[in-house]
């Protein structure tokens, strides 16, 4: 939150490049419960017609005995809840990496997530950016971690950044 005038303060979305401190922890929040129609939805929307998102007597014969959540899905949710923490000041993402899927997520789950800071240096191509690099984390409400992936971000810096022009 921003005071850009007398009793007046404008809302913020992400960090600046200067804010990020390496080993610095954000635990994303609100965190989402995940349904069955936002499965099947994004399941079918993402043509990923694996039975197991979709077909409740397929997936009861299975291990799980009910269907899955889509991963795609759980990725997006994930990467969706750090944005405001993260990205919400990035010019671009450059790349995710070393993601993994530890345990099964199911409709009815809740979803947190949390993003360590692990890196950060000045761009050397793009003046006023700099890059960060974090780990993040998914987990269930109960703490089961169910999945984890690294990203890079190329951020703003303070000085002569996009919300400045657009009036943000």
């Amino acid at each position: 939150m921003r005071k850009i005038g007398e009793q007046r303060y404008r809302s913020e979305v992400g960090r600046y490049y200067e804010d990020f401190e390496i080993g610095d922890v954000y635990e994303h929040r609100p965190g989402r419960t995940i349904t069955e129609s936002d499965n099947i939805n994004f399941s079918l929307m993402t043509m990923n017609q694996h039975p197991m998102h979709c077909d409740s007597h397929f997936a009861a014969q299975s291990e799980f005995g009910k269907p899955l959540v889509n991963s795609g899905l759980t990725v997006a949710i994930v990467l969706g809840m750090t944005v405001a923490d993260v990205s919400g000041k990035a010019i671009a993402n450059l790349g995710w990496g070393d993601i993994k899927l530890i345990a099964p997520v199911f409709p009815g789950d809740t979803i947190y997530a949390e993003s360590e800071v692990l890196d950060k240096r000045m761009s050397k191509s793009r003046q006023g950016a700099g890059i960060v690099r974090v780990k993040t984390l998914g987990r269930k409400a109960d703490g089961t971690v169910v999945m984890s992936f690294e990203r890079s971000a190329l951020i703003q810096t303070r000085d002569g950044n996009v919300d400045q022009k657009a009036g943000y």
